[in-house]
């Protein structure tokens, strides 16, 4: 039997009582009446419960001591009630909870401060681990799917490589933060989103649109900014172990621990593991990539005077990956024998922030990682290294009430070497490494024109080393109504992105198309508008949002892969016209005081390539797209969940006239259900079926399986003979089981 169900079936049936007689039950009242599924629980401990549809809650086997009783529901302002449990007391009591208007946390990452969402002059997107609880994944670059106008996008047929499509920009155009701090390198997206313990994740937040004036270079699409949980309320132990009927295995574990008196820390450890070969359609290759992963996170808290911040954290990522025929082994590797793609990948990071002990609001906030990856695409060597190093002050000044100030002094490095054309000198003869130097200063007002209108302005200024100076300014205005309900965000910014070797390179190594760069690759940049509206609606049974937003980008000088002109070749330049993205999104957010919940979106855009007059759509770019989360919570403390996703046709990369493959993908959907029984506090037993409809990509996805090192063949004269994993819009992997286990120790 495999160990792991051994170990779930272990942690299922082992749990911790209290022999105690104590114990507390009443009613949850609002405005006088009973208030349905809110929660009510023991602070620092594993005790608690929610009120039923007539508003009653009870709570049994309380230890003898003072607790503090926290009770709180969506919309409605948290309680806190100090109890002293002495023996054998049955207490009764009734609370009443007020509501609010705010049903938001905290975000930064529009502005670099914390504010309120709807504060923000910035539309943020927030989504909680509650929400990526609905649809569980081994990785938070999977959980992405469920997110409207946000991709997970494979590149690869074979060894699953991928990155992240906001509004149907590519991945070197998202930014990849980690408690607001970048991992600035070609395959953030990718590797700065797999293996983070998610056990750790408090929430996400996304923006979408240029936030080069506050991040820099790749910040041209959006920001995926992922916040992990404060040392001061995470659980002291927290676990998730998720097993499928493919034989996917993924580990998620979490601890807080205090070092000394003044040092908190939390370490989580991610382990996925994936060694089983399936090919269902059978074309003689690996439907999914085999995978070994294992990651570290720790994240360090230091207690100083005055409450000045000081954290530190750091992950280190190991990965062993492979795809190809079915029959490949590790001594094939690198050979001509059976074609195979394998990659080894050594990944270092850290980042942390230091209040400067001033009477003024100074941080240095610092970051860098390496990444080292030795891997073989077929027969062709890729063998790279990157380290970036970051660095930033940022002084935040309040001015006459009206005025929020936010200055910045940043420094980045980039380091970069491989075994490619790609760093070698102009006369080909000897290895170059890139290095280049950016440093920069950015400036933002925060200006209150009065209760219901504020405006942003903001400006930065880069410079670098290869590229020269560089400028992206931005306006932000928000208008809300008095009572909040109505909420309308207009925004102007410019984007830029400078090209990054390790993006270009290792998108296209396929070991079936030879990379080419046509000429010095300069800088881009992109004009972005965006109109955002929101309108809240709160009844006495359900609280509504709905988010509405239409966008506009046009890039002057973008890099694109160029798969049509040399079907031998994936050709980057920059382009000879212009580029357009636009569309429009609406989101909804509905939660009703049954227990049922709804989050769903849909995305319609347009992005289109413009060239000697001649309007092209994207390749891989779908035209529509809509996701879905509906939920309902049992009085018995189960939940069921039903997600999903929907895409358009998109444009995909042929071999020529005479390729047979179609030239746009088909409507698909992903879909999936789960049910989930809670436990008390600390146990959650949950299962379901993912590809509900068993949807994969037809079965010629990989061209010419059966000679994928074109052996007897002019690929010149008969291109579409050649081997091509390149054509590919989803998964391979299709309909499947999964079981899984979550402890936590509060």
């Amino acid at each position: 039997m495999n160990p792991y169900f051994i170990f779930l079936s272990c942690l299922f049936f082992f749990t911790n009582s209290y022999a105690q007689n104590n114990s507390i039950s009443g009613k949850i009242l609002s405005n006088g009446k009973a208030l349905p599924f809110a929660n009510v629980y023991l602070k620092n401990s594993n005790l608690g419960s929610s009120s039923d549809e007539n508003g009653f809650y009870k709570i049994k086997n309380i230890p003898k001591r003072k607790f503090t009783i926290i009770i709180s529901s969506l919309g409605y302002q948290k309680k806190s009630v100090q109890i002293n449990f002495k023996e054998n007391q049955q207490i009764k009591r009734t609370f009443s909870l007020s509501e609010t208007e705010s049903l938001e946390g905290i975000v930064i990452s529009g502005t670099l401060k914390p504010v309120t969402k709807s504060n923000s002059p910035v539309p943020v997107e927030v989504y909680s681990k509650t929400f990526f609880k609905k649809n569980p994944t081994p990785s938070i670059f999977d959980s992405m799917q469920n997110v409207n106008g946000v991709r997970p996008q494979l590149n690869c047929n074979v060894c699953n490589t991928g990155d992240i499509h906001i509004n149907g920009l590519e991945g070197p155009y998202t930014f990849v933060l980690i408690d607001g701090m970048p991992l600035v390198s070609g395959l953030s997206t990718v590797y700065g989103l797999n293996g983070i313990p998610q056990a750790l994740i408090e929430r996400v937040e996304i923006v979408k649109g240029p936030a080069s004036t506050l991040y820099g270079s790749e910040a041209v699409g959006g920001i995926i900014n992922i916040i992990t949980k404060k040392t001061t309320n995470a659980p002291v132990l927290s676990t998730d172990i998720l097993g499928s009927s493919w034989g996917e295995i993924n580990t998620d574990i979490s601890f807080r621990y205090g070092a000394s008196e003044k040092i908190e820390g939390i370490l989580g450890i991610n382990y996925f593991n994936y060694q089983n070969s399936i090919d269902n359609n059978k074309d003689g290759f690996t439907d999914l990539t085999l995978q070994n992963r294992v990651s570290v996170f720790n994240k360090i808290n230091i207690d100083r005077k005055d409450n000045k911040v000081f954290t530190i954290a750091g992950r280190y990522v190991y990965e062993d990956r492979w795809g190809g025929e079915i029959d490949w082994e590790r001594k094939f590797r690198g050979s001509n024998i059976k074609y195979g793609e394998s990659i080894y990948t050594n990944r270092w990071e850290t980042f942390g922030t230091y209040q400067l002990p001033t009477s003024e609001n100074i941080n240095f906030q610092f970051s860098a990682n390496g990444h080292y990856q030795d891997s073989y695409y077929g027969t062709d060597s890729y063998d790279a290294k990157q380290v970036i190093g970051f660095g930033q002050f940022v002084y935040n000044k309040q001015i006459a009430k009206k005025h929020d100030l936010l200055i910045g002094v940043a420094y980045r490095y980039t380091f970069y070497d491989d075994n490619t054309f790609a760093t070698l000198t102009a006369d080909g003869l000897k290895n170059k490494s890139s290095i280049t130097h950016l440093p920069g200063i950015f400036l933002q007002d925060e200006i209150a024109l009065n209760t219901q209108n504020k405006l942003l302005l903001g400006a930065r200024w880069d410079k670098n080393s290869l590229h020269g100076t560089i400028f992206s300014p931005r306006l932000n205005y928000k208008w809300n109504s008095k009572d909040n309900a109505h909420i309308i965000r207009l925004s102007i910014g410019n984007g830029f992105r400078v090209s990054n070797i390790f993006t270009e390179d290792h998108a296209a190594l396929t070991g079936a198309r030879e990379v080419e760069f046509n000429g010095e690759l300069d800088p881009e940049t992109s004009w972005n508008g965006n109109i955002n509206y929101v309108k809240k609606m709160n009844t006495e049974n359900s609280f509504v949002t709905l988010d509405a937003s239409a966008f506009y980008t046009y890039f002057n000088n973008r890099i694109l892969p160029d798969y049509e002109t040399d079907t031998n070749k994936i050709i980057y330049s920059n382009l000879d016209g212009f580029s357009v993205s636009k569309g429009i999104a609406l989101n909804i957010d509905a939660t009703f005081t049954n227990g049922l919940t709804l989050n769903a979106g849909a995305t319609l855009m347009d992005v289109s390539i413009t060239e000697n007059n001649v309007k092209r759509k994207q390749l891989l770019t779908e035209s529509f797209s809509g996701v879905w989360s509906i939920s309902y919570k049992f009085n018995n403390n189960i939940t069921l969940d039903y997600t999903g996703n929907i895409f358009g046709p998109m444009r995909l990369p042929l071999l020529g006239e005479n390729d047979t493959r179609s030239k746009n993908s088909p409507w698909y959907s992903i879909q999936n259900i789960q049910v989930t029984k809670k436990f008390m506090n600390s146990w959650e037993l949950y299962g379901g079926v993912k590809n509900l409809l068993n949807f994969t990509p037809n079965a010629n996805s990989i061209n010419s399986p059966n000679n994928p090192f074109d052996v007897g063949v002019n690929t010149e004269e008969n291109p579409e003979l050649a081997f091509d994993p390149s054509y590919i819009y989803a998964s391979n992997q299709g309909i499947r089981m999964f079981l899984g286990l979550r402890y936590t120790i509060f």
